[in-house]
């Protein structure tokens, strides 16, 4: 049996979760980054108390300089985060004793009148942050390529689908254009809350700022006010100031049980995640190989079958669309978080959080590859088109012929020609023919070129051309619309 000595430091590899394994956001969401993040935190807050007078800029610069990661032991502020249960309580001692031994007296200022959230809140906004950029990006890069499927097949019939069985055409351009809007959807929910809903924590033991005030009081000498504050809103004035300094935005009010930010947050990740599930799962779909109408630029192997070429990149999207509603659920359960500051629900939320993010940047970098690499073969669309013999455009020639000959007599004659075309596997419009002449149905009414025109699959799209030019006309939110 391996013992934990052969096996080491336990270290989340992103072995079981291939989805995220290698991307940028799992860089700045392992535990070497989180623990910068909240290393960022604690020198904003320094720097913050330094720029009003609070504490002196010596002291700004020491924890600035001590505030770096690779002094710091990750899986020992581990261990020692379960006596307190946070990792905030052993780094705050760490962190002072690494500035002590430059600035023995700028250590006092480490951490001063902050509660443990307000770092960890923080740090994981700062975390968020530095993850969502790449995954808006990826978001981009994946809205482009669509945009380009969607104009070059803008025209290309393809057998529409419903309750999985064909319906009647539709356009592979139209299909492309829908995922685009998908993805453009998911873009602007998460430019919103990038731009406008990440804010950072502040609040002291328990909400009021109070200690803050207390060290102002006592400060020997603290800044005079600027603007319209007065002396009494030293606590807002120092928020606001955090906030700049961590670059985040200024929190109305401290939010250790307002979890808004979190919930908007969760909600923007697992609708994006969902979105590209979607585009996953008809990928998925339509590079079956009986359906063979798409495929991945390049597809996987298979450990047993060499002949394969496995959909990876929407295998990977669909498994982390499948986990995040379970995260989404976790963090949106924490909204109801008792007292001024809570046992257990805001504890719950740091590992569902990451893994969103996670997941969602996973999930956004493949759907970027898959989009960029697909394969469409419009060729096996029309063969599938051509399954039926006609049958496909049923709902057209309804309507077609109940001018002609009236609704009912019209249903009547498809009902027969359908069956007759289903038993002598026959085209639709010899079925038809048929069956006008044995219905005693004019022959001038319903010619040969008019059946076989109405019999056509391709000629059936109704407006999927005009409905996919008219969302290829959307772009993305610009960072002003999406805030405001």
């Amino acid at each position: 049996m391996t013992s934990s000595d052969e096996l080491g430091h336990p270290e989340d590899a992103g072995l079981l979760s291939p989805v995220r394994a290698g991307t940028t956001v799992e860089v700045v969401t392992g535990d070497r980054a989180l623990l910068q993040a909240l290393l960022d935190a604690e020198s904003a807050l320094t720097r913050a108390q330094a720029g009003l007078g609070l504490a002196p800029r010596s002291a700004a610069e020491a924890v600035d300089r001590a505030a770096h990661v690779e002094q710091f032991d990750v899986r020992g502020l581990a261990l020692r985060a379960r006596a307190g249960g946070n990792p905030v309580i052993p780094l705050v001692g760490d962190l002072t004793a690494a500035v002590a031994r430059t600035d023995p007296e700028a250590a006092a200022y480490v951490h001063r009148g902050a509660t443990s959230q307000d770092i960890v809140d923080t740090a994981l906004m700062l975390v968020a942050a530095r993850s969502l950029a790449p995954i808006l990006a990826d978001l981009d890069r994946t809205a482009t390529a669509l945009a380009r499927l969607a104009v070059e097949h803008r025209d290309t019939p393809m057998p529409g689908r419903t309750l999985t069985q064909h319906a009647v055409p539709t356009t592979f351009g139209l299909k492309a254009a829908g995922w685009r809007s998908l993805v453009l959807d998911s873009h602007d929910r998460l430019a919103a809350v990038a731009d406008g809903g990440l804010p950072a924590q502040l609040g002291g033991a328990a909400g009021t700022l109070a200690a803050f005030a207390e060290y102002a009081a006592t400060a020997a000498a603290p800044e005079p006010p600027t603007g319209a504050a007065a002396p009494g809103d030293i606590g807002l004035r120092l928020a606001a100031a955090y906030a700049r300094e961590a670059g985040l935005a200024e929190p109305g009010l401290p939010w250790h049980t307002l979890r808004t930010p979190v919930a908007d947050l969760a909600a923007a990740l697992a609708f994006t995640t969902g979105a590209l599930g979607k585009i996953a799962a008809d990928v998925l779909v339509l590079s079956r190989t009986e359906i063979g109408e798409v495929a991945e630029g390049s597809g996987g192997g298979s450990s047993a079958m060499p002949h394969k070429s496995n959909p990876v990149r929407a295998t990977l999207i669909a498994s982390a669309a499948r986990q995040m509603p379970a995260l989404a659920s976790v963090l949106l359960g924490s909204l109801a978080a008792e007292d001024e500051r809570p046992a257990g629900s805001w504890h719950a939320e740091w590992q569902p959080l990451r893994e969103a993010l996670r997941l969602a940047g996973g999930a956004a970098e493949a759907a970027a590859g898959l989009a960029e690499g697909l394969r469409v073969f419009p060729h096996r669309m029309r063969e599938h088109l051509d399954m039926t013999r006609g049958l496909i455009v049923s709902e057209r020639i309804t309507a077609a012929l109940g001018p002609v000959i009236g609704r009912d007599r019209a249903k009547q004659l498809l009902t027969a020609a359908s069956r007759l075309a289903t038993s002598e596997c026959i085209a639709l419009d010899t079925a038809l023919e048929e069956t006008a002449q044995e219905q005693g149905v004019p022959a001038g009414l319903l010619s040969k070129e008019r059946l076989r025109e109405l019999a056509d699959p391709g000629q059936y799209t109704g407006s999927a051309a005009a409905l996919t030019d008219r969302a290829l006309r959307r772009t993305p939110r610009t960072s002003s619309e999406a805030s405001s």
